[in-house]
């Protein structure tokens, strides 16, 4: 036999490997954690690089765009102004006017408002379709500030077209200096969406074009419940606003979803330019690296501790199916009560422990009318009133040792150990109060709607078969004599005799062969 200072040298030596094996795979963690963390910082310093490679992209078509509706309206400003133009036929204005003017089909259109706000000349349509512009922000602001420069308005709906559109406009000025009406260059957002979608973004991320003011003009995906949303309130928007080009990370107020927001003001124009890089995209490559190089790892280090944590593992996960078996064998899954097999072993207990000076009593109790309630209003009803029978039921018990049972359907057991008859009764009489409470707000069931037949035994000892089928066929007496009331056996009987006694909600019934119809 090894001696206590050979044994305990020995199991310092199982030790010391043990750590070894631990720490062995657990330094290969930290190693390849830290080469991860590099791996996902460069990840993200790509992902920027291209957001702002693909910023820049949309800008420059931006830019170019505006400037060449820009060019139009400076040009057509110009011309209108001149007297000999102003004074032209319509017909020669309209040459002068539209002229080699681009205008495809996402260009929307030109058009020449008066200072009343009507349309005088119109590239595409007649003049003077669509009535009174005067109510739109593009035409109110330069009415308003004569300094007002090139003005991009808030997103609208066409009112000839039907599309939503965004405007381009300049002040036209009277030879006195006054105002003279507006030229308006329109561009669907159609266009625009077209030109977002050829940057092939993942479906999590997005593009969003707005004015400094927080106006959305548009954003990619395209959804039309986003147009004209004001941003100014949100958080992200402010601080684009504030720094005006910049990246950073966040989650999006509108949909949640969190991103790297990469952004820049538009060349001079007001307009802020947003792309947001969908962060689970971006990582995408990264995290299945990191999962196949974390599970090899973890592998590793399972392989180190498993043999000396196997055995108490299973152990402690046996007792703990053991223990949730022996639970669940014995309670009912509707109503959390015992079920039948727990009433059976409690009742044989309670009767095997009874005494003449302390019967056991017993109560079946069933619900009325349970199925009109199923068949009207559905089974999930059905299981509600259940439940609420069970708490009302479990309210009305106020002894420790009482216990409640679900014994099938819409039947309970109650056991009453060291409880005569007319200890009995008071039970029974405090839970047909208490079943009164119970109402069904989901279907408009009011308090006092369901109520309860109860059966009623008690026996000082003997075969639990006997008291049950006692209690039983009191049961079916009080069901017979009209429900909602307590029906109780002759005291103590070797073979269920039962007499019919009147009393205030209570039977004594002598006869078990009564039909109590349905319950």
């Amino acid at each position: 036999m090894p001696s206590p200072r050979r044994l305990l040298a020995g199991l310092q030596t199982v030790r010391v490997w043990v750590v070894l094996g631990v720490l062995a795979p657990l330094g290969m963690l930290l190693v390849s954690g830290l080469m991860l963390y590099e791996l996902r910082q460069e990840m993200w310093t790509r992902a920027e690089e291209t957001s702002n490679s693909l910023l820049q992209v949309i800008e420059s078509d931006i830019v170019r765009n505006v400037e060449i509706m820009d060019l139009a309206l400076q040009g057509m400003a110009a011309k209108i102004e001149n007297p000999v133009v102003a004074a032209a036929p319509e017909g020669l204005r309209h040459l002068i006017l539209f002229d080699r003017v681009v205008t495809a089909e996402g260009m929307g259109i030109l058009v020449l408002f008066d200072e009343h706000g009507n349309g005088v000349l119109n590239s595409r349509y007649p003049s003077g379709v669509g009535g009174s512009f005067a109510d739109r922000d593009y035409f109110q602001v330069h009415l308003r500030n004569p300094e007002a420069g090139l003005y991009i308005s808030k997103p609208f709906q066409s009112r000839m077209s039907g599309a939503y559109t965004v405007a381009f406009s300049r002040r036209v000025s009277k030879p006195d200096g006054s105002f003279g009406g507006v030229v308006v260059a329109t561009m669907k957002l159609s266009h625009l969406t077209q030109m977002l979608a050829k940057i092939g973004l993942g479906p999590d991320s997005s593009i969003n074009l707005a004015r400094q003011d927080g106006i959305r003009i548009v954003r990619f995906p395209y959804d039309v419940r986003d147009v004209g949303m004001d941003l100014s309130g949100m958080p992200t928007f402010r601080r684009a606003v504030q720094e005006r080009n910049g990246s950073f990370a966040d989650r999006a107020a509108r949909d949640g979803v969190h991103r790297l927001f990469t952004f820049t003001q538009v060349g001079d124009l007001p307009l802020i330019l947003a792309i947001g890089l969908s962060t689970e995209e971006i990582e995408a490559g990264w995290r299945a690296k990191a999962l196949m190089i974390g599970a090899t790892l973890l592998a590793l280090f399972g392989l180190a501790v498993w043999l000396a944590l196997l055995c108490a593992r299973e152990l402690r996960r046996r007792e703990a199916v053991e223990a949730e078996l022996a639970r669940l064998s014995l309670t009912d899954g509707l109503t959390g009560l015992p079920n039948r097999r727990r009433f059976d072993e409690a009742l044989r207990q309670a009767l095997a422990t009874a005494r003449s000076d302390r019967p056991v009593a017993l109560l079946i109790v069933d619900a009325d009318h349970f199925k009109r309630f199923n068949d009207r209003y559905g089974h999930a009803v059905g299981d509600e009133i259940l439940r609420g029978l069970a708490r009302c039921l479990s309210a009305g018990l106020h002894r420790p040792g009482d216990l409640l049972c679900r014994i099938g359907g819409e039947e309970f057991g109650v056991i009453l150990a060291g409880t005569d008859e007319e200890g009995a009764m008071r039970v029974a009489e405090r839970l047909h109060a208490a079943v009164t409470t119970l109402a069904v707000a989901s279907i408009g069931l009011p308090a006092g709607a369901v109520t309860v037949s109860i059966g009623l035994a008690e026996a000082a000892g003997g075969a639990q078969g006997e008291l049950y089928r006692a209690a039983d066929a009191a049961l079916y007496a009080a069901k017979s004599a009209g429900r909602n009331r307590t029906c109780r056996a002759e005291a103590r009987p070797a073979i269920p005799h039962l007499r019919l006694v009147a009393g205030a909600g209570v039977v004594r019934a002598f006869s078990g062969e009564a039909d109590a119809g349905s319950s």
